[in-house]
């Protein structure tokens, strides 16, 4: 078995033992089978204990509307700068009926634009591409890239209900895939599915954010903060903050966070990606901040305050705080319910009568 395959059955397995879910690189097709199979076991054994004493059913939806305006959104953006790259003169370009739209005279140009978005991408994508005539190109995703996308949601989704129901003191339950949008949850013993459909019910915030060095944050936290400042405290110490009240980027804009280990030292850190838009947001505050200190604030508790030391272009960004690897999986869990394009909708939450007596 191969290592993160053996990683990511651990996560489910510590779902019933109460351990700490640790998110990798999702494996082949192959390892997917056996991380069903491995499901199915716990599925049937945490099922076997709902029969005996009870417990609560809740089901969840992803928006996969959410999903696809993500997924365009992306797709205009990486049309836009793969025009700007290549120099090539276009007009008229914009998100229409779930598909980007662009018109380029020259029919080279045209081919040469889906070429660089399909087989020349890294990793190569599929689009459905339509020649609408006039020079009018319509390119959208595909249905295979939709379904993918959707699957890792979905497990991405599970990752966070799993982190959060540990979080939050569940110590038995089992999570699962049902079909290709929703998420089951059994919770055997649990005869109050309204505590924990809460939990759920608060969005996880996440800003970003200049800190205010026109005041000691001691003394701001003591008088009066400046106008448009507050102070916040850290995430694991209670070393105060001044900070801008409005966000400088928002969290809706990170597309992967996960835990990790940092270049030199591999002391544990949460590292997360922006897409398209976000990464140009990022690029455009760190130039023009150089030097100042930048917070990172997880529901108004700043994870981290580094100094901006040089733009950050490239989207991708590691944040530490002295953290255990359980701690850093935490807040990457929670970047990602921050940003989780298809947010949770509750279907369903019922109480399940024991069938026998324990």
């Amino acid at each position: 078995m191969s290592t993160p395959l053996r990683d990511r059955i651990t996560r489910l397995i510590a779902t019933l033992a109460v351990a700490s879910a640790i998110a990798l690189p999702r494996a082949a097709a192959a390892e997917d089978t056996q991380l069903d199979k491995m499901r199915a076991k716990i599925a049937s054994f945490v099922g076997s204990l709902m029969e005996k004493q009870g417990g609560s059913r809740i089901i969840y939806k992803v928006d996969s509307d959410a999903l696809r305006d993500v997924l365009v959104t992306d797709l205009r953006d990486d049309v836009y700068k793969a025009l700007k790259e290549s120099r090539t003169a276009f007009s008229a370009l914009k998100v229409s009926e779930g598909s980007v739209e662009v018109t380029i005279a020259d029919a080279n140009s045209r081919s040469q634009l889906v070429r660089k978005l399909t087989t020349d991408a890294a990793p190569p994508r599929s689009l459905k591409v339509t020649d609408g005539g006039d020079g009018l190109l319509r390119l959208a995703p595909a249905d295979a890239t939709f379904a993918r996308q959707q699957h890792d949601l979905v497990e991405d989704a599970i990752a966070m209900v799993e982190q959060r129901l540990k979080d939050s003191g569940v110590k038995l339950a089992s999570v699962q895939p049902d079909g290709t949008d929703r998420i089951r949850i059994f919770l055997p013993g649990v005869m109050d599915p309204e505590r924990v459909t809460a939990v759920f019910a608060r969005k996880v915030r996440v800003s970003f954010r200049m800190v205010d060095t026109t005041m000691p944050a001691e003394q701001a936290e003591l008088g009066t903060p400046p106008a448009g400042s507050e102070v916040l405290f850290g995430f694991k110490e209670k070393r105060a903050y001044l900070v801008a009240k409005d966000s400088a980027l928002d969290g809706d804009d990170i597309i992967y966070a996960g835990p990790g280990f940092a270049t030199g030292t591999k002391d544990p850190v949460a590292s997360f990606r922006f897409n398209g838009r976000g990464t140009r947001r990022l690029a455009h505050v760190t130039e023009e901040n150089m030097g100042k200190p930048f917070a990172i604030v997880l529901d108004d508790k700043v994870i981290s305050a580094p100094v901006i030391r040089e733009p950050i272009t490239g989207g991708s960004v590691q944040i530490s705080g002295n953290f255990t690897m359980e701690e850093a999986n935490s807040v990457a869990m929670l970047l990602r319910a921050g940003a989780l394009p298809g947010r949770l909708a509750l279907v369903e939450q019922q109480i399940v009568q024991p069938v026998s007596k324990p």
